[in-house]
């Protein structure tokens, strides 16, 4: 199937070209993330053509891990958009030849300001190549089979500009929480920031009874709470020591056919697995599913009494936060 040697020849070339770059990367690449590290200002991404596309992708990544970004149009930049950048900039440039046309008048804004600027460049002897820190794009090949359409240099360009960003992000030390903070919409944005105290049910919701209180009450009220189906058990202490559910229910008519004479200790499952109010949500869907539950009960580890329930989360409302 000549469609499938074709996508498979264009991956190993691609790929190759990737591992090459990593063993070209030198001193240059350490000074690039020290020079975006020492930034007052922001990083200016500018290219045109797959070089602006790639940059757009790249003023993006690094905006939204820590670092303040944004792309600046070549174009746009002589009708005025020059203005945003400032002295406490650094300027990124893309360009595979170096001898871009449109980016002229950035390269001479940048060099009569004296603002830092890093290139990314096939050509070190272009101009360019000359202006700024160079790093190095070039490729031995593009993987069109004509060798004419940015293939192989447009994945090389945007994985050079990835492997930046992550190596500011790792210097920086900027973590989970970080990046939570810029992601606050959508799935990850919910995995990252949402916590169990976040959606757990409480005070009145809570389902809790004694150890001695008879099956007929600890049945109504599972029943008719808001998180029907489990009811927590507190010993003499207030401690959670174990849960009515009704799988305990159905697995007692099964020994003694009238349950509801008996009481919450004769029933209940010991040791019911528990969750701290601070830990991440996506940490109770993961409890849930290795022991196949659909509760949890809440506790607060800084609390007097750690195994005073606090809350329950009910899988339906990890659902309903759309965190699966």
């Amino acid at each position: 199937m000549i469609e499938i040697e074709e996508a498979r020849r264009v991956l190993k070339i691609e790929a190759q070209a990737v591992l090459d770059l990593a063993e070209k990367l030198d001193n240059n690449f350490k000074l690039a993330v020290d020079k975006i590290l020492a930034c007052k200002g922001k990083l200016i991404v500018t290219g045109i053509g797959k070089s602006g596309l790639i940059g757009r992708k790249i003023a993006s990544t690094f905006s939204s891990t820590g670092t303040p970004a944004l792309f600046l149009h070549p174009a746009e930049s002589s009708h005025g958009d020059l203005g945003v950048v400032t002295c406490d900039d650094v300027v990124l440039a893309i360009s595979s030849s170096g001898e871009t046309e449109e980016l002229m008048p950035i390269l001479n804004f940048v060099v009569r300001r004296n603002i830092s600027l890093i290139v990314m460049t096939s050509k070190p002897t272009s101009l360019l190549g000359k202006a700024g820190l160079f790093l190095d794009i070039s490729v031995k090949e593009e993987a069109c089979s004509l060798g004419l359409a940015p293939t192989t240099s447009s994945t090389v360009t945007l994985a050079l500009g990835d492997a930046l960003a992550m190596a500011v992000l790792k210097v920086r030390g900027f973590g989970r929480d970080d990046f939570a903070e810029f992601h606050p919409a959508g799935t990850l944005g919910r995995r990252l920031f949402l916590r169990v105290r976040d959606l757990m049910h409480t005070g009145k919701a809570l389902p809790l009874v004694r150890l001695n209180d008879d099956m007929a009450k600890v049945v109504a009220l599972m029943t008719s709470a808001e998180v029907r189906g489990v009811a927590g058990v507190l010993d003499d202490q207030d401690q959670l020591c174990g849960c009515v559910t009704d799988g305990d229910i159905r697995r007692r008519l099964e020994k003694n056919k009238n349950p509801l004479s008996e009481v919450a200790k004769d029933i209940m499952s010991l040791s019911p697995k528990t969750i701290d109010a601070a830990e991440m949500a996506e940490k109770a869907l993961f409890i849930m599913e290795q022991f196949q539950i659909q509760n949890l009960f809440v506790t607060d580890k800084t609390s007097k009494s750690p195994m005073l329930p606090v809350g329950l989360i009910h899988l339906q409302d990890l659902l309903r936060a759309k965190l699966k």
